[in-house]
């Protein structure tokens, strides 16, 4: 019973580790969107991921903080109800008092109640609100609650990024708007009153808050107005001869000029940003523009620019560029919690065995190919999936792991495929399966030896045309994901007594990788001691130097029918009741090992399935044959019609000799 519950424990946490991966993907699907697109892509990802009944978001517009509302709703007939309707519906709720409480309210959707969560977006400088809902009394539980807060963390940040780019490109139109204004106003008035009234010209050109110069056809600058006089802090009486680039900061200057000598050659307009040092010696970020004025030949004879002060748009992009650097930096930290946590070491040794193992991981893993690690339990055959995963091309999507022997037969389909509401009793929502969920990355397949028949055809087709349907469900739904299985059982001879396919099989086997056990690689245990020795005692606080000479040759001299997984437990248990600098290990508890591996009379898969199939002939035996029905004995081991005929035909039952007359 306790490894039954240890087993959904390690399932719950998997499922929890992957929905936050795949919440951490929601910032990639963000960049340089605007703020309706975060907002819409955040509501469809939550309402999908965590079958809520519905989300609903308010945000506020950058330009006159009128609201923006949103909601998305699981049911497709009613997925884009009116926004405002159900958000006058929850105003009541979305006040400061009631974040993150959940709330059992009138269902603004659908009939009865659903129970709401309020997350307010941002903190200081807050940019929205939003709402999750769920007709489920327990919404939402602590997994949920996490998750939905690193979901809306993360998209206050995307938010508030949204609206800095809005905002900045609204400021570098208004100063494009300005400058080309400046720039025809200019040119006009040098047009028409350039003869005739040369002091005119002048007093409004210094006028002007633009600041504005003149340049000779060969680039010499011969003219400064009156603004660009008193924002350098230059005398008019000293403008002649005056070198313009000292203004300039010294790491802007070769740019600049470069850029300048390039639009003297062609002709072309000039436009360039560059740090200008201000009377008060401050450098100030300017947009520098200038255009050629041409004769009726298309001679250069003049050029006018003009410069702008975009200290305040550079200052919001570099603020701009440190949250999305933090960002980043955050989730590759969270990444790298969660590869921990998800697996139960590193792989550690220099055998030739292991070498020869990971040479194969090297030479597929760039690829697509589907691959079969076998070896016998304890030997690490996830971390080695997760090894091949980090080196592809799928790294960066999500890497879903999937225990085949610890989730229920009647349950693994859905599971896998999802189903739809309905599709049997329980199934109150549409669930995502992990090959969804796995889509664009890889899903590993553990123990795949325990799959019952029929999963195993739908199976075979994933392998086969790469697509699925949900239980429950008749639209096929492409699978993009690179499948990596895992066994410790003989498949081979599970193919012999047909309980496992043969098409199958081989579809799987595509590149066959073994991991060898311990007693292959003893070479590389004193490394392993050594390895686990150092992270137990670094937790424990202690100070072990070395291990005991006998303790090792015990080590080394032990056959290790629980490979690297027994080794790691036996060190963790030395480090605990260790209590001298020196590491030693207690002889009994090997040998009690080594007695209860011995004591089996035969491999454990067959003796499992010659109980499966007495239990299944003592129910029949009780229902007299009879298979179906409330009295049959499918309702009696609670399992469906389906899944006892596989096992009747695989286990070769015969049902008749059961029945009386």
């Amino acid at each position: 019973m306790a490894t039954e519950h240890t087993a959904q424990e390690i399932s719950r946490l998997r499922r929890c580790v992957n929905d936050v991966a795949s919440i951490l993907e929601l910032p990639a699907m963000w960049t340089e969107h605007d703020s309706s697109r975060v907002t819409t892509t955040l509501l469809d990802v939550l309402v999908r991921l965590l079958d809520l009944d519905f989300a609903y978001a308010r945000t506020f517009d950058p330009a006159d903080e009128s609201p923006r509302e949103w909601m998305r709703s699981a049911d497709t007939s009613n997925r884009y109800a009116e926004a405002h309707d159900v958000g006058r519906a929850l105003e009541r709720y979305l006040s400061a008092d009631t974040s993150m409480q959940g709330l059992r309210i009138a269902n603004p959707v659908a009939e009865g109640t659903a129970s709401i969560v309020v997350f307010h977006l941002g903190v200081q400088d807050r940019v929205g609100i939003f709402v999750a809902a769920s007709r489920r009394s327990e919404f939402p539980t602590e997994t949920e609650r996490l998750l939905l807060q690193v979901a809306t963390n993360q998209a206050a940040v995307a938010l508030q990024e949204a609206r800095w780019i809005e905002q900045r490109e609204a400021t570098v139109e208004i100063e494009r708007t300005r400058t080309k204004a400046a720039l025809q106003d200019s040119e006009e008035r040098f047009r028409q009153m350039a003869d005739s009234i040369p002091e005119t010209i002048r007093l409004i050109i210094d006028s002007t808050p633009a600041h504005i110069h003149t340049a000779l056809p060969d680039g010499y600058i011969d003219f400064f107005n009156q603004t660009w006089l008193e924002y350098v802090g230059l005398p008019l009486a000293n403008i002649e001869g005056w070198n313009w680039t000292c203004a300039i900061h010294p790491d802007d200057v070769e740019g600049i000029l470069k850029k300048w000598r390039a639009a003297l050659a062609g002709g072309e307009p000039f436009l360039h940003e560059a740090r200008v040092r201000r009377a008060d010696g401050e450098y100030r970020w300017m947009l520098h523009h200038k255009v050629a004025q041409r004769d009726e030949r298309g001679k250069i004879v003049k050029w006018y620019g003009a410069s702008v002060d975009i200290e305040d748009r550079k200052r919001a992009e570099e603020e701009i560029k440190r949250l999305k650097e933090q960002v980043q930096r955050e989730n590759v930290a969270l990444r790298e919690e969660i590869d921990k946590a998800s697996m139960f070491e590193e792989i550690v040794g220099s055998s030739e065995a292991l070498r020869k193992a990971l040479l194969q991981v090297a030479q597929v893993a760039p690829t697509d190919s589907t691959v079969l690690i076998t070896g016998e339990t304890g030997t690490g055959k996830e971390l080695v999936a997760r090894a091949i995963h980090r080196r592809s091309r799928r790294s960066s999507r999500a890497f879903v792991s999937v225990n085949c022997a610890a989730i229920p037969q009647s349950l693994i389909a859905s599971e896998l495929f999802g189903h739809e509401k309905g599709a049997f009793t329980g199934a109150l929502q549409r669930r995502l399966g992990r090959f969804e969920l796995a889509e664009g990355g890889t899903i590993f397949l553990d123990e795949i030896g325990d799959l019952p028949p029929d999963t195993q055809n739908a199976l075979l087709r994933v392998l086969q045309e790469r697509e699925f349907e949900r239980v429950g469900g008749t639209q096929s739904i492409r699978a993009d994901v690179r499948v990596i299985a895992a066994t410790n059982r003989d498949l081979k001879s599970a193919m012999s007594n047909g309980t496992f396919r043969r098409d199958l099989f081989y579809r799987f086997n595509v590149f066959p990788i073994e991991i060898p056990s311990l007693r292959e690689r003893k070479e590389d245990i004193s490394m392993l001691v050594k390895y686990f020795m150092d992270r137990y005692a670094s937790k424990a606080g202690k100070t072990i130097r070395g291990v005991n000479k006998k303790s090792l040759e015990l080590l080394q001299s032990y056959p290790w029918p629980g490979n690297i997984r027994e080794l790691q437990n036996v060190i963790e248990r030395s480090v605990i009741i260790c209590e001298t600098e020196n590491l030693m290990v207690d002889k009994n508890w090997l040998t009690q090992e080594s007695v209860k591996i011995q004591s089996l009379g035969r491999p454990l898969s067959e003796e499992l399935v010659a109980r499966e199939k007495e239990r299944i002939e003592a129910t029949l035996v009780e229902t007299r044959g009879r298979v179906s029905g409330p009295s049959g004995a499918a309702a009696k081991l609670g399992i469906p019609r389906s899944t006892l005929d596989s096992k009747i035909r695989s286990l070769k039952i015969n049902t008749h000799r059961f029945k009386t007359f």
